[in-house]
């Protein structure tokens, strides 16, 4: 059964769902949503993975490495807890074949739909970790196109950085190394996810074949209404990032997928449209998208 809404990009596969995981999940199909749960390392990835098995319909997973997570020191307590502070503060490297034998899993396989979150973060980064970052997107596009997936791609930029671009840069090395398969039917697949540039970046994404997803930001700022606006519907993509960015009326809340009909909501006020219409067409896009 096809549900009414989906969010593309959550986290219950953290720390800050671990006691009460199910719970958030079924309220989700309960209020007829899907949800795609992303990794952002090795660790994370498998957790994804483990929760989509556990239900037949409904629960997807995405496995790749988060592009902060190449370099040391970065924690998170909602990510990994207090705990995992020693495990991420030595960084870590795209081990290749840790996801190729995910992806092998027959059963897991049909549950994975994407690679990532991947892609370029200049928000905290040196030239060194920046050549890391890069090396590391290489190596899960080049998985994606071994296996055929999409790609969820993490990009942002920095303020203070004037000469680099992380969605110039990002887009350069995707149009050098991804593939198209023929099965794509001339679609470059995949999702720039938390979308946060300019309305030009957004225009060379879309032209490149790549969704733009939005956050639950989008009901307490008006800093997206002109690029949603101006990027068609068949392009655009609902997601909650959870646990993070709680949309209005959850504010201050932990975030949770079921609220992701908020962030449609809010797409279709911003584009003059009903929230049934952009609903099934956000639907449509993930299934042309994901493939599941």
């Amino acid at each position: 059964m096809t549900p009414k809404y989906i969010d593309i990009h959550a986290h219950v596969n953290f720390k800050a769902f671990d006691t009460d995981r199910d719970e958030v999940i079924r309220r989700a199909l309960d209020n007829d949503t899907w949800v795609i749960n992303v990794g952002t390392q090795a660790d994370t990835s498998k957790k994804a993975v483990e929760i989509a098995n556990q239900y037949e319909e409904g629960v997807y997973a995405i496995i790749g490495l988060h592009p902060i997570h190449t370099g040391a020191s970065y924690h998170d307590e909602k990510e990994l807890g207090e705990g995992g502070k020693e495990f991420t503060s030595r960084g870590e490297f795209f081990d290749k074949e840790i996801y190729r034998e995910l992806l092998k899993n027959k059963k897991a396989n049909k549950k994975i739909v994407g690679i990532g979150e991947c892609g370029l973060d200049y928000y905290r980064c040196t030239p060194e970790s920046v050549a890391k970052q890069k090396k590391d997107f290489i190596s899960q596009i080049e998985l994606a196109n071994e296996f055929n997936k999409p790609l969820m791609l993490h990009i942002r930029n920095n303020p203070e950085y004037k000469t680099k671009n992380a969605y110039k840069d990002s887009l350069e090395i995707l149009k050098k190394c991804l593939k198209v398969h023929p099965a794509r039917m001339g679609w470059a697949r995949g999702d720039v996810h938390f979308f946060a540039g300019t309305l030009e970046e957004a225009k060379s994404f879309v032209d490149f074949g790549f969704t733009l997803s939005f956050t639950g930001v989008i009901t307490f700022t008006h800093d997206y209404d002109e690029i949603i606006k101006n990027t068609p519907l068949d392009m655009i993509m609902s997601e909650t990032d959870s646990p993070y960015v709680s949309p209005v009326p959850y504010r201050g809340k932990r975030n949770e997928p079921s609220y992701v009909r908020e962030v449609v909501k809010k797409i279709a006020e911003i584009k003059n449209l009903t929230e049934n219409e952009v609903a099934l067409a956000i639907m449509s896009n993930a299934k042309r998208v994901f493939t599941f």
